[in-house]
């Protein structure tokens, strides 16, 4: 074949491989040739390189090599040795995944990471029937190179129908002497057991069910998506019966004292100890924690997903999705934070587990119950672990903790009263002017008389006045505490500085903006909330937001701003020159 700069000579055996040899001259051409017809009686056959840049041809599979050709002409060819896994994405695709070469990076080399092939169900090379497209036959057709020793090394140990949680499906697993693999109806994994870091065996508190999770590096990828932790679940109750085939002298010479000849017991411990035999991994069960109900984890929920925090001896993880193992040697500090969603009588039943990393990277667990405050306190700090129980993050005494250790339910929430005290003074500022203009209250920032309406400059006798005025009004008494309290020997009241129509509309804070967008997502979500309770869930997730989300309200808010300033230019001027122009007549 013609290359560039050069020509090259492939060779096939028997036995399915390929050998290349690149650099051959022009003029060695016809000597290599006539060398290898007398020698070996096979003349070689000459091919011709595609190079119009098409992608629409057909596929030959030739031994390990698969060849994609446009015509007559061989556009690439690829080693199926290399090929890591292979899968089908829809009804039409074939995914081929690739090794990943550890080495590469250090020499600045491109590698190849995958290779689709779009397969039509008109296809004539590979023609599907009812149950199987055409793009199943070609994946299965792959499959088969790809398995390569796998095919012919009997699987073992087989575990069929097992429930896998992530990558979500039903599989049948099989355990190979080198390899550990992973069949489903459109996935195929081959995990090599040397990308086996430990195994976790979990089991759920009061449910019929155990995780066990295989933890990889580096992890299997499906699509764009890496998977570092496999979880599986198996039901706890089921028994199972497994004979390995292994001979007596493998047993003896590859695996003595690490697997025996045959399993029986429940499915998740046969398992599990029959892939740590094979992988040598080390097997993590569950820590000495409990929680109030005596079970080896607690409900929390992460990302919006609820799930099982599991308080291990080494670390925490949170299972099943997303899947978060958190080791105790990565954490700087943890915080426990009240729960404020659903107002106070929801929230003091449950409080937030914040875990800080070095890395300055947060993992919040939230809606934990608050019965498991002192079980999981104890095991954390018996982990020598920093706890930063502060209800203000300030450093001051009480706060979280406190009101935590409290068995009064109806106490005071300090961080959600924090968060409604920060919410509140973000609101002020653009909305009590307009709330009170055409109301007679003595705490408007634009009322006048704020020295004559406060109770506590009046004398005891015009105290007992006003109250008894109040208690035989037939008024409603929120109207009345806003009505001013009569001066001294006046029964008139101050008359209240109207505001100007025509004056600009204040700037808008941006929490407002927030509050604008997202109040009718948490009503819509939340009907039964009140409008209170909505407040206060507007306030919490603006203070749980990072600097970077809330940058498109402050931008609002700026605009706006600059938008009030020069509104209130042009009011001054016209104001002082229709000022001047009334002094004039």
């Amino acid at each position: 074949m013609k290359i560039p700069k050069s020509y090259q000579l492939s060779v096939g055996t028997r036995d399915g491989l390929c050998y290349r040899f690149f650099g051959f001259r022009e003029q060695d051409v016809s000597g290599l040739t006539n060398f290898i017809q007398k020698s070996t009686g096979i003349t070689p056959e000459e091919k011709q390189l595609s190079i119009s840049g098409h992608n629409w041809g057909g596929v030959a599979i030739n031994g390990n090599m698969l060849c994609f050709n446009v015509g007559s002409k061989e556009a690439f060819e690829v080693s199926l040795a290399d090929v890591s896994q292979s899968q089908m994405q829809g009804k039409t695709d074939v995914v081929l995944e690739f090794h990943v070469d550890d080495t590469t990076g250090a020499n600045e080399k491109d590698s190849l990471m995958d290779l689709s092939f779009h397969v039509p169900t008109s296809n004539t090379q590979f023609v599907g029937d009812e149950h199987r497209t055409s793009a199943q036959m070609l994946w299965q057709a792959i499959s088969v190179q790809i398995d390569g020793g796998g095919s012919s090394e009997t699987a073992v140990a087989t575990f069929d129908g097992i429930a896998i949680l992530t990558p979500r499906g039903r599989y049948s697993v099989e355990l190979h002497q080198s390899f550990l693999r992973l069949q489903g109806q459109a996935n195929d994994f081959k995990i090599q057991y040397s990308s086996i870091l430990r195994l976790f065996v979990l089991p759920k508190s009061h449910n019929p069910h155990t995780f066990v999770v295989i933890t990889l590096d580096p992890p299997i990828r499906k699509g764009q998506t890496l998977y570092p932790h496999i979880v599986i679940q198996f039901e706890t109750e089921t028994v199972v019966e497994r004979e390995l085939t292994l001979s007596e002298e493998v047993l003896a010479e590859k695996y003595k004292d690490r697997l025996e000849s045959s399993y029986r017991g429940l499915i998740h411990e046969v398992f599990s100890m029959v892939l740590r035999g094979l992988s040598g991994a080390k097997v993590t069960r569950p820590s000495t924690f409990r929680s109030c109900q005596d079970g080896y984890a607690v409900k929390s929920s992460l990302k919006a997903e609820d799930g099982l925090l599991y308080p291990l001896e080494k670390g925490f993880f949170f299972l099943p999705k997303p899947p978060t193992l958190i080791p105790h040697e990565e954490i700087e500090y943890v915080e426990f934070e009240r729960h404020g969603a659903g107002g106070a009588s929801i929230s003091s039943h449950y409080f937030d587990l914040l875990v800080k990393l070095k890395n300055d990277q947060e993992h919040l667990f939230r809606n934990i119950q608050r019965n498991e405050y002192h079980n999981l306190f104890n095991f954390i700090s018996g982990k020598h672990i920093k706890i930063l129980n502060l209800g203000d993050g300030q450093g001051r005494a009480g706060g979280v903790t406190a009101v935590l250790q409290s068995t009064d339910d109806d106490s005071v929430d300090p961080h959600l009263e924090r968060i409604k005290n920060q919410a509140g003074n973000e609101e002020s500022d653009e909305e009590d002017e307009d709330f009170v203009a055409d109301k007679d209250d003595s705490g408007s920032p634009t009322d006048d008389s704020d020295e004559d309406g406060s109770d506590a400059s009046l004398t005891g006798g015009e105290k007992e006045k006003s109250s008894k005025k109040e208690a035989s009004s037939s008024k409603p008494p929120v109207k009345k505490k806003q009505k001013s309290v009569p001066d001294e020997g006046s029964q008139k009241k101050k008359p209240k500085k109207k505001k100007d129509p025509n004056a600009p509309k204040r700037a808008i804070a941006p929490f407002m903006y927030f509050s604008k967008a997202e109040r009718a997502n948490i009503k819509s979500s939340n009907p039964e909330l009140a409008t209170t309770e909505i407040a206060k869930k507007l306030g919490e997730r603006w203070q749980k937001m990072s600097a970077e989300e809330r940058q498109p309200y402050i931008e609002q808010s700026q605009v706006d701003k600059q938008r009030y300033a020069e509104e209130s230019a042009a009011y001054r001027g016209a104001t002082t020159q229709q000022g001047s122009g009334d002094g004039s007549e």
